[in-house]
């Protein structure tokens, strides 16, 4: 079965095939839906009375239940060796809990949303990325994620402009909530069509699945190497908020002098500024790590995270409102992210062998929602009960460390990248 799957991966001696095409078009979709809502969610729930404490434990609850799937997922996948189904199941799902939204009065209701759409994330975001390093060579892994990514952001792109575009004309001062709640329904029509766009156009390479393959026998016996590089990511992940906190950042920066409504606008189009640089980014630092290496690289992007976080630190400080100097920040942001996102998973491509892949992405989303929880709930409860400042220099400390400990660990090892 190893050897078939390497006969339809060299049958189709190209990085842009029509799996990488369709997942690309898929992403697109789901994170247009999902980006609609994540640009007008801050906004939202301080319409609705929530505190920023409530942002950051919806953002952190639902990426615990999302990595935590994670893991499962990815180890049921190995010993039934299928995993389109379920993906395709994932991606339904996130794409009709957003207009959950529509509904909430609460921020609870917003919490359960987005922990049903967080869950099929959680299912499908390490079998996808599995089915995605199966379907090129490796000499191509690194194009074949940066270009999935750039779909992805992509989406995130266009997704904040159409919601900015409803908040301008849809606008009720008698009923403030309104357009929100429309923004949130509309969802429905990307998120639906990324589930049919991916069960149409994905085809599954087969491999053959272990029934007798045991999660934590899976999990003793993945590289050494992996593990050491998971260490990196764990600590960087405890200070990679999730990005909705940036949003609320802008939010509360700009409504002094631009008021609440043209506040959110604005930090919704930050957020496209956001997105641009990390689609624009994305397939150049997959391509250039195929040439390169990826880990240095990897430590670059981190290291801007870092630094994204302590200018916020920096803002709140002086407590000013630059749009440009959070346009910088909002574009710093979308590079380290595409950095984060595309090298990660092509890494863990590299250092994993096919059978036990869905575990090893698994295991890489668990430390990564681990992160998110811990960063998004610190985050939260320290600009609420300190203050932003405070917060955001918390996230800069912890995600150099994190940045230093890659270093360290690259410059210690011989592995750095894979031909496999």
């Amino acid at each position: 079965m190893a050897d078939l799957e390497e006969q339809i991966i060299q049958q189709e001696d190209t990085w842009l095939n029509r799996n990488v095409l369709g997942m690309g078009i898929t992403s697109f979709l789901s994170d247009a839906g999902h980006e609609m809502a994540t640009s007008v969610l801050p906004a939202f729930l301080a319409a609705i009375g929530a505190p920023p404490v409530a942002l950051g434990a919806i953002e952190g609850i639902a990426d615990a239940v999302s990595s935590f799937v994670k893991l499962g997922a990815g180890w049921f996948s190995d010993r039934l060796g299928r995993r389109k189904n379920i993906v395709t199941l994932g991606y339904f799902l996130t794409g009709i809990a957003k207009a959950v939204f529509a509904f909430a009065n609460t921020w609870l209701l917003v919490l359960f949303g987005r922990t049903v759409g967080w869950f099929g994330r959680g299912i499908r975001g390490p079998l996808r990325d599995a089915m995605l390093t199966d379907s090129v060579p490796s000499r191509f892994r690194g194009k074949a994620f940066g270009f999935h990514r750039a779909g992805d952001t992509l989406g995130a792109v266009v997704g904040p402009l159409i919601a900015v575009y409803v908040l301008q004309f849809l606008s009720n001062p008698v009923e403030p909530t309104a357009p929100f709640r429309t923004i949130f329904l509309l969802t429905l029509i990307p998120g639906i069509g990324s589930a049919l766009v991916f069960f149409l156009m994905v085809r599954e390479v087969p491999h053959e699945g272990n029934r007798e393959l045991r999660l934590w026998s899976t999990i003793r016996t993945l590289p050494s190497d992996f593990k050491r590089f998971l260490t990196a990511v764990g600590l960087f992940g405890i200070g990679d908020f999730s990005h909705t906190l940036i949003i609320l950042a802008s939010t509360q920066l700009l409504a002094t002098s631009l008021g609440p409504i043209k506040a959110a606008q604005m930090a919704a189009t930050l957020y496209v500024v956001r997105n641009i640089f990390y689609t624009l980014a994305s397939y150049p630092i997959g391509a250039i790590s195929d040439r390169i290496g990826r880990g240095k690289l990897l430590a670059v992007g981190y290291l801007l995270g870092s630094i994204v976080s302590f200018g916020f630190a920096i803002e709140f400080s002086l407590n000013t409102s630059s749009i440009l100097y959070l346009g910088f920040l909002s574009a710093l942001a979308g590079v380290y992210i595409a950095a984060e996102d595309a090298l990660e998973g092509a890494l863990t491509g590299d250092y994993i062998d096919s059978k036990i892949r869905g575990t090893a992405f698994g295991v890489l989303g668990t430390i990564n929602g681990i992160g998110d929880l811990f960063s998004s709930l610190a985050v939260g409860f320290l600009w609420t009960a300190v203050s932003p400042k405070f917060a955001f220099s918390y996230s800069a400390i912890v995600m150099l460390a994190g940045t230093l400990t890659l270093f360290w660990l690259l410059s210690t090892t011989k592995h750095n990248r894979q031909e496999a």
